[in-house]
């Protein structure tokens, strides 16, 4: 209940967090009656327990408003919908609730999570917390998916520690609930996020409902309008896992998932006969290009030495690729940086700046030099790159290999025909070695031979499959790997991955927490843009061709990557994975 002065102002905040805050019924000013919701009722002694607050501090806790009297007839009063009405769904889809069963309240949390602020209320989520058995988890989603007006979905699963919750027994409200050996904590917004909101306006009078004393309307949940269409794919979650220890896991409909899965198998071609079918981690694609969704700032480093002759040693494949995924990654208000070696950092300037002057991409890309002048490539170096002072608080939550020299066995790096180029090479290995180490960063390879940076994760197969194998295989892995046919059809798969999640509803409001807006026809036309085109990719390997770059096996500067044609080979490649999009 608030001063109608700053009513219009919550009922604002409400409809841009509607997540944790669904309006379910709104009175006017000095009503105390629901109607809509219930007969005969009085929001001044409805709840079992309300609190109060002055200033924006907690003054009491009481068991009903009357003797506040006339002071809250200039009073506006929110119900807001509350996940205690979804339990019954969940009850009779058969996925146990482990607060009934240990007879307590649900746990809730306050979160990381910043809600749109409007006004004077700007604060963090709340969130309740389930337990859910792990192969009940998406079982759970779709069952609440529908449900927006009780807060619908789940906005996280799985680490605690993501939403900045440091221990998911030690609840900020409610009680702790108990977990089961295979059980997943299960994250949904929380009606509590408007105490907090409170908390942050500091009105002179307002009151609440006390945490798990609830308005109970007359109202009957009618389940069977909550009904998820299974044959609908593009209204239909999938729960896919990111991480095991700890188990962190993200969401898109069947319909985007399966398009990623389309690209992964579409770039999985192997044009160049280097025996690749047994690198490829299936779903890896999808993995990646979700938990590079959810980064706020991420690394991409590129960049092989194995062209001979002239003053350019640099290979063009990866580079596009890089320049691809970048490009998405800022049209969807991600920072990225690329970060490259000694002797391809001036290259790289110059290649960013002329990408801007040429129209190519939108903003300057930002290339970082690592090692830093007057540093050497090693762990105490790459954890300086990647943390703030205190060595341990990342910079980037996701960093990204494409077609980058990898480390073998034997500590030195290798070409496909097992030449050593090490002494062209200031190792990014140590980076990948020291966010494997960092709290929740995801890292992501992407190769086509099996030296390169993250190739580590099927190191047996490219020793057994790969020509030169033993000699030449990166032992350096990543979370996630992409083998394709070539690393820059591998960029331009997760880019167009990248583009396939955010305008994806259940993942785009998965990927929010259920707070702020859906993408506007703007937004997407931005987003689609930013996508690579054919055009785009011929004008990024012409501008790679003008500074020196060469293809990788035949040394010329020619528009071909790998010795394979930009007409008739790479163009129809992106013809092909361009197809798998919805329609511009």
């Amino acid at each position: 209940m608030l001063h109608k002065s700053i009513a219009s102002n919550f009922a604002e905040f409400c409809c841009a967090n509607s997540g944790p805050l669904p309006i379910v019924f709104q009175s006017n000013v000095g009503q105390f009656s629901a109607p809509k919701i219930a007969q005969d009722s009085d929001i001044r002694s409805d709840l079992p327990r309300y609190k109060v607050y002055t200033n924006g501090i907690e003054t009491k806790e009481v068991k009903d408003l009357l003797d506040f009297g006339k002071k809250v007839n200039n009073f506006v009063s929110f119900y807001v919908g509350c996940s205690y009405s979804f339990d019954l769904a969940l009850i009779q889809s058969h996925i146990p609730l482990r607060c009934l069963e240990q007879g307590c309240d649900v746990s809730t949390f306050k979160t990381n999570i910043k809600c749109h602020a409007v006004g004077e209320f700007d604060c963090y989520q709340v969130v309740s917390m389930r337990p859910i058995p792990r192969q009940l988890v998406e079982k759970a989603f779709r069952v609440t998916h529908p449900m927006s007006d009780v807060h619908g979905a789940p906005i996280h699963i799985g680490n605690p520690g993501a939403i900045g919750i440091s221990d998911v027994l030690k609840p900020d409200y409610g009680d702790p609930n108990q977990f089961h050996s295979d059980d997943i904590a299960v994250f949904w917004s929380c009606g509590v996020t408007g105490l907090e909101a409170v908390l942050s306006a500091k009105p002179p009078l307002a009151f609440t409902h006390s945490p798990g004393g609830m308005y109970i309307s007359d109202m009957p949940m009618d389940l069977s309008k909550y009904q998820v269409n299974i044959t609908d794919p593009t209204d239909l979650p999938k729960v896919i896992p990111l991480m095991e220890e700890p188990f962190q896991a993200s969401v898109a409909s069947e319909a985007t998932v399966n398009k990623i899965k389309q690209l992964e198998q579409l770039v999985f071609d192997d044009p160049g006969e280097r025996h690749l079918e047994d690198l490829l981690v299936p779903d890896d694609l999808l993995k990646s290009a979700l938990a590079l969704s959810h980064s706020s700032s991420v690394l991409i480093t590129t960049g092989f030495p194995c062209v001979l002759g002239g003053t350019n040693p640099y290979e063009n494949d990866g580079l596009s690729g890089a320049i691809a995924i970048a490009t998405i990654l800022q049209a969807l208000k991600i920072k990225v940086t690329l970060v490259v070696e000694k002797g391809l950092y001036k290259l790289m300037k110059q290649v960013a700046q002329s990408l801007l002057a040429g129209g190519l991409s939108k903003e300057e890309l930002p290339v970082l030099q690592y090692p830093q002048p007057n540093t050497s490539a090693c762990m105490e170096s790459a954890r300086d790159f990647l943390t703030h002072d205190d060595g341990i608080t990342p910079k980037y939550d996701h960093l990204v290999a494409i077609e980058r020299t990898g480390q073998g066995s034997d500590g030195k790096h290798h070409t496909m025909h097992d030449r050593d180029i090490s002494h062209l090479v200031d190792s990014s290995d140590y980076l990948f070695e020291v966010a494997s180490e960092l709290p929740l960063v995801f890292t992501t390879g992407i190769g086509d031979g099996g030296n390169e940076v993250g190739m580590g994760k099927v190191y047996d197969n490219v020793v057994k499959t790969v020509p030169k194998g033993a000699s030449i295989a990166c032992k350096t892995s990543t979370d996630y790997l992409i083998t394709a046919g070539l690393c820059d059809w591998g960029g331009f798969a997760l880019s167009m991955a990248l583009y396939l999640l955010r305008v994806c509803p259940i993942h785009d409001r998965y990927q929010r927490r259920a707070v702020g807006f859906p993408p506007t026809k703007e937004d997407k036309a931005e987003f689609r843009e930013a996508v690579l085109s054919v055009d785009k990719a011929r004008e990024l390997l012409e501008c790679l061709l003008k500074h020196g770059f060469r293809d990788g096996i035949s040394g010329c500067s020619a528009l071909t990557v790998d010795t394979l044609p930009f007409e008739g080979i790479i163009d129809d490649k992106i013809k092909q994975m361009l197809d798998i999009l919805p329609k511009a």
